[in-house]
């Protein structure tokens, strides 16, 4: 099917006159955690692709594995309890690979296909990650899983970004040889394949830059730099951190960086976004966002004392579900006033951005920069509580789609990082977010205080609801 996809996407560019001889270099980025088994003989059919035929044609008994895994498989509880173990514990298997173990995560995916799917296993000559299977086509040969990409699999070593023998081993037998070595993410692979040269009309010197992940690819696409923080407002919350530092924690996930290699990224995600915003919106405004932006204009930062923790469904982070209501005095209340539950449930879900974030490893520093995302970051009132709590200014950035612009962008910088030309450099002339808040003088004051109260009330819940 991506293959497919692919072809579909070039011939419509041929025809709509795309002139691909311009094109100097190519990157990419792929749905992380998704796998591609190529079977064994692959490597040739992909050295010696016929310009006359459609890539699904030539490479539709290249693989082993027809339904590969995804991310949305979550099957291999089993296989991931197995990798801990071998690890020594969650804990000690996040500080190596930034994240404990997850059902989705390509490691584990590889090591539960290896046990139920054994004769498909042993066809494949080389496993590669989505994005590294998208830079094979391009390449003609195999590509090297990028550092970044390669984070995203529990069997990375993120501090050596090398494959961390113990996970490997705990996975399948000899899977270093099926993986190959993996390289940073800056790296040109080598120049286009003859068969796009033919087909498209690309330049023969065109190179393929290393591709990455969709979430590495979008933290370069929002180009984040040191001490920002970018978070989307969706239907789940998601939080993008630059760190220099991490501590990979049992929530949440430590990257490579995608644009610094001496860097890293960390990723966490929030179920409970805004479809919780709307919902107390309808319960306290009568579904008007004017008035839920009033009630925020009309209340106190710090909101005198009351927080509140709102967890719809079962939340990622932290694990916990309800709704939990506290007073002043850390009494759990079962109501609250309209504009007060407003309040609460937009400083709550910021105060456990925060904290969560913090405990990775992110630190506020001079400079530091909020940028926002998606559809609630239309909503000034929202932003000026997200400014507050972060004690940042808040800018918007305009991107329709930042993973595609953030390969454009890394195919750019792949050029040059050799002379080394720092990533910010390649895209200084690119359009600048807009400011929009700032935050109050005394926020700082109110919120470092309130964090330390909000992680306390946190744990309380987990305990409490924890069967």
């Amino acid at each position: 099917m991506w293959v497919k996809a692919l072809d579909l996407l070039l011939d419509k560019m041929k025809r709509a006159g795309l002139d691909f001889s311009r094109v100097r270099a190519l990157s990419g980025s792929g749905q992380q955690h998704g796998s591609v088994f190529w079977r064994k003989g692959a490597s040739e059919t992909l050295k010696q692709l016929d310009p006359d035929q459609d890539l699904n044609q030539l490479l539709q008994d290249s693989f082993s594995v027809s339904d590969c895994p995804v991310w949305m498989d979550s099957s291999s509880t089993q296989q991931c309890h197995e990798l801990q173990a071998a690890a020594g514990g969650a804990l000690r298997l996040a500080e190596i690979t930034g994240s404990r173990a997850y059902e989705r995560f390509t490691g584990n995916q590889i090591a539960k296909l290896r046990q139920t799917r054994p004769n498909e296993f042993q066809d494949a000559e080389r496993i590669s990650l989505v994005s590294s299977f998208a830079a094979s086509l391009f390449l003609g040969d195999y590509a090297a899983i990028d550092f970044s990409d390669g984070s995203g699999m529990n069997l990375l070593d993120i501090r050596t970004r090398t494959w961390s023998k113990i996970c490997l081993e705990a996975t399948a037998p000899h899977l270093d040889r099926l993986l190959g070595t993996p390289l940073p993410s800056t790296s040109v692979l080598g120049p286009v394949s003859s068969y796009f040269v033919q087909r498209y009309g690309f330049s023969d010197g065109c190179r393929v830059v290393a591709f990455t992940g969709d979430n590495p690819a979008s933290l370069a696409g929002m180009r984040l730099q040191q001490g920002d923080i970018a978070v989307s407002l969706g239907t789940s919350d998601t939080v993008f951190l630059w760190l220099q530092q991490p501590r990979p924690a049992l929530e949440g996930h430590v990257f490579c960086n995608p644009v610094d290699w001496q860097a890293y990224m960390a990723l966490l995600c929030f179920k409970n976004g805004s479809l919780t915003r709307e919902r107390i919106r309808n319960e306290c405004t009568e579904g008007s966002w004017e008035h839920f932006s009033a009630s925020l204009r009309d209340t106190p930062l710090g909101n005198n004392g009351h927080i509140g923790l709102y967890f719809d469904t079962m939340e990622i982070t932290p694990p916990a579900v309800g709704v939990h209501r506290f007073d002043g005095d850390d009494n759990e209340v079962s109501s609250l006033s309209p504009q007060v539950e407003v309040r609460a449930l937009v400083e709550g879900q910021f105060l456990s951005r925060r904290l969560h974030g913090e405990r990775l490893g992110y630190s506020i520093i001079p400079g530091t920069r909020v940028l926002a995302t998606g559809g609630a970051s239309s909503n000034k009132e929202i932003l000026q509580v997200l400014s507050d709590v972060f004690n940042a200014p808040v800018y918007t950035i305009d991107l329709s789609n930042s993973t595609c612009l953030g390969a454009a962008y890394r195919a750019l910088h792949g050029l040059v990082a050799e002379t080394g030309v720092c990533f910010f450099d390649v895209v200084k002339k690119a359009p600048e977010p807009q400011l929009i808040v700032t935050p109050h003088p005394t926020a700082q004051e109110v919120y470092d205080t309130m964090l330390r109260r909000f992680a306390r009330l946190e744990e309380r819940v987990l305990q409490e609801t924890r069967p």
